[in-house]
């Protein structure tokens, strides 16, 4: 099997995992305490194999085309949060379920919109060179959008030791990427170490998924009426983030391979990014991080969709083809 096989077939491999967690809670539930230890060091891991494929000391890189930057801007970070805004204001959802599609709405993919973006017949550099930005970015507007978009009333009070921890797991994988792409530029075998880590990010998501399944089995069958209630939400955004892509790529003048580009950016989401700060709320908020978890699977099977239709019928070739 090649690495593109597997990231092809990643959401059987993410179901296997949730179920599989899913029968080991209800099987075993004194194992919760364990899954629960496993989950955080897991999702160290996630996080430096992610990171470790992201070009983190090149972001001036995604300026040599400004006008696919501009573009993948607009849409990442005016566009898609309007119309995140826009869904939760249309769709009554309680403050918990606001909060979980807000956190994993408002903030674009790193990693695997570049599998898509592949499998979509994008513009794959201009992925590659863009991520480090939309990552950048994200950090610094996230706490900037929830202060507009949620009802900052009825938050929960994220109690710091928690917080610190969870934004730990973040920063940490993140430094140590950016040491080690620094040093592996410098030495031949940096580029075999990398691409040993790309095997990583779908084991380590199955694993964070078994253990969040097995952990929280009980607040996964809680929460089964409210995650059909927001399905409708990712299926709509989904669409009009493709559609909204469509537009700003013809706004701007984008060659076919850019738009599909600017459209498996829009329409996909860094679940994993937010899933720390949701599991790091107070009691009574478990379902924010079902939430996110269910917004990553509806996104998987939009994009087997996604990869086929964007080439072919939203942003064909101009002689007719893929």
């Amino acid at each position: 099997m090649t690495r593109l096989s597997l990231e092809r077939h990643q959401v059987w491999v993410y179901l296997l995992a949730i179920g599989t967690g899913l029968v080991a809670g209800t099987a075993w539930p004194s194992a919760g305490p364990a899954l629960e230890a496993l989950l955080w060091p897991a999702i160290a891991l996630l996080m430096l194999a992610t990171f470790l494929q992201v070009p983190l000391l090149h972001v001036r890189d995604a300026w040599r085309d400004r006008r696919f930057a501009s573009a993948m801007l607009l849409g990442n970070f005016v566009a898609v949060p309007l119309l995140a805004w826009l869904l939760v204001t249309v769709f009554q959802v309680n403050d918990v379920v606001r909060l979980g599609v807000l956190l994993v709405l408002l903030v674009p993919c790193t990693d695997w919109f570049i599998t898509f973006t592949q499998l979509g017949k994008g513009d794959v550099p201009r992925a590659v060179a863009l991520t480090p930005l939309n990552l950048l970015l994200q950090f610094l507007l996230l706490p900037v959008f929830l202060w507009l978009m949620a009802d900052t009333g009825s938050m929960p009070s994220w109690e710091w030791t928690t917080l610190a921890s969870a934004t730990a797991v973040i920063l940490v994988p993140l430094l140590v990427a950016a040491v080690a792409e620094r040093r592996m530029e410098r030495h031949p075998a940096g580029a075999r170490l990398r691409e040993t880590m790309a095997w990583g990010p779908v084991p380590l998501l199955a694993l964070v998924l078994l253990a969040i399944a097995g952990a929280q089995v009980g607040a996964v069958r809680s929460a089964l009426g409210w995650l059909v209630a927001v399905l409708p939400i990712f299926v709509l955004f989904l669409v009009a983030a493709v559609l909204l892509a469509r537009a700003i790529g013809r706004w701007f003048g984008l060659p076919v391979e850019q738009g599909r580009t600017l459209a498996f950016s829009m329409g996909t989401r860094n679940s994993f990014v937010v899933l720390p700060l949701a599991l790091a709320l107070p009691p009574g908020w478990e379902l924010a991080a079902l939430v996110i978890v269910f917004q990553s699977l509806v996104e998987l099977f939009g994009m087997v969709v996604c990869v086929w239709a964007i080439p072919r019928q939203i942003f064909k070739s101009q002689r007719g083809s893929p």
